[in-house]
């Protein structure tokens, strides 16, 4: 029998905890949805340790076939959900190196990993545990904020700084990076401007998404990027607040969900490494909206893996990297 069971065969309230109701095991996965409930490097609102579990209850709702990208996204890669990362609330690098090697075990054996998080401090840890597998990597983030602000009450390690750690690190490739959907305001007026000027960083606004249209960002991004191995991290708040109200950092004048969807389903052709969902907060999502679309962005970033899987392009580990990135 086909896994993970449809709601036709099994009821969607008789859940297994899973993802789906995944199984937690399988010697020929591809593909794993691990959790990583960590949030107590947000600077406002928190409450997103508790998004994975209910990612995964909104998941029930979801069926295994998905007929936009014509694959079993599950099937063809033979997925596993194993569970969360013991993370420490408080304390933000043990934490990171818990999270790291548990994504880097899974790594190492060619699976691609779907984390969910947490707020945004949580993507250090996968980018970490993947350049270091892979090498430097090409990133994709949709977001409304570029989240590379150095400091924040005199912190460095926060849900507002993983991709500048993540330039300082070496574990990104600047001109393979595109963070799409930034708007909202700032604290100062260079705060967009620096992620491109000193970083290097494409960085598309929402004004500059609807200008020219996302056809031409894909365009630009499969010229820049090809087949770089390259991570997707995805913070709810890319969503108009309407779409996805239980988050941490509302901005209002985002996309619609139909439009996201959109978005991502065009994101085929790259060499998808990893990929996480962040910053969903079930305490401010009454109605589960917020969830049921981060876990149906998740189905189609399993999608995205499955169609990579059916077309036997699998990231080749770059075994002669051993740690590119300097220790903090």
């Amino acid at each position: 029998m086909k896994y993970p069971l449809s709601p036709d065969v099994k009821p969607e309230f008789c859940t297994s905890g899973t993802f789906m109701r995944l199984p937690t095991e399988n010697p020929n996965a591809k593909l794993a949805i691990i959790g990583l409930p960590f949030d107590t490097a947000a600077s406002y609102r928190v409450g997103a340790r508790f998004a994975p579990q209910s990612i995964r209850q909104s998941s029930m709702t979801l069926f295994p076939y998905n007929p936009i990208q014509k694959v079993y996204p599950f099937d063809e890669t033979n997925a596993i959900d194993v569970g969360d990362v013991s993370v420490i609330p408080n304390n933000i690098h043990r934490s990171y190196e818990l999270m790291e090697k548990a994504i880097s075990d899974l790594m190492k054996k060619g699976i691609v990993t779907i984390g969910l998080g947490g707020d945004h401090s949580v993507t250090l840890a996968s980018l970490r545990a993947a350049a270091k597998i892979y090498g430097p990597l090409a990133l994709i983030h949709f977001d409304s904020h570029t989240d590379t602000w150095d400091t924040y009450y005199d912190e460095k390690y926060w849900h507002g700084s993983p991709f500048i750690r993540a330039y300082e690190e070496g574990l990104l490739k600047p001109s393979k990076v595109f963070q799409i959907g930034i708007r909202g305001t700032l604290n100062h007026p260079g705060d967009v401007e620096e992620s491109r000027s000193k970083l290097g960083f494409h960085v598309i606004t929402t004004q500059d998404l609807m200008e020219k249209g996302f056809t031409s960002i894909l365009q630009k991004m499969r010229e820049k990027i090809g087949q770089t191995p390259c991570f997707l991290s995805f913070d709810i708040d890319f969503v108009d607040p309407s779409c996805a109200p239980g988050t941490g950092t509302l901005e209002v004048g985002g996309f619609s969900s139909r439009e996201t969807l959109q978005m991502v389903r065009s994101l085929t052709e790259f060499r998808f490494v990893g990929f996480d969902l962040v910053e969903v907060l079930p305490p401010y999502d009454t109605t589960q909206i917020t969830s049921l679309l981060a876990a149906t962005l998740v189905y189609e970033f399993a999608s995205l893996a499955a169609l990579e899987a059916k077309n036997k392009h699998k990231p080749q580990v770059n075994k002669s990297v051993l740690s590119p990135y300097k220790k903090q």
